[in-house]
């Protein structure tokens, strides 16, 4: 069925200084809570190739929507920016990319503790959640995190 055709998606951030130029373009552009390096209060979800090394002039929340459209059941979106930095997970993106589809999403990149999970379960309507890194270095037990995400 269509829950097994996983689509993923590695998208960046683009800081842009209006939303205008980008929207006339066809850019699903949002104004973030997260400024940019000059202060940038727009930005974008640009799709990239080849492990994140290449842009596309596409944004993540087009791209999702087709994905769904062509029969995919579920999305893994891959936030490029926070990939391997333990930040935690990029919410906006989550979200924005969340409110365009009706099939799960699966947050990707970013986790660096259990309560990363818990936060982005309770900011956004992804169904799941993963990490590696944090897991293969012995840094966050995966008990601890279903503990956690369960007590939540």
């Amino acid at each position: 069925g269509a829950q097994a055709v996983v689509v993923s998606l590695d998208p960046r951030r683009v800081y842009v200084e209006s939303p205008d130029a980008e929207a006339a373009a066809g850019l699903h552009v949002i104004e973030t809570a997260t400024p940019g390096p000059g202060g940038e209060r727009y930005c974008w979800y640009q799709c990239t190739v080849k492990g994140g090394r290449e842009g596309r002039r596409i944004d993540a929340w087009h791209v999702a929507r087709a994905a769904e459209a062509l029969g995919a059941g579920e999305l893994m979106v891959n936030c490029i920016d926070r990939d391997g930095q333990g930040n935690g997970f990029d919410h906006e993106l989550l979200a924005d990319v969340c409110a365009a589809v009706s099939i799960p999403v699966v947050a990707s990149s970013g986790a660096g503790s259990a309560q990363h999970f818990v936060d982005v379960f309770r900011a956004t309507r992804c169904e799941a959640a993963l990490a590696a890194g944090i897991f293969h270095r012995r840094e966050v037990p995966i008990a601890g995190v279903k503990a956690l995400v369960h007590d939540a």
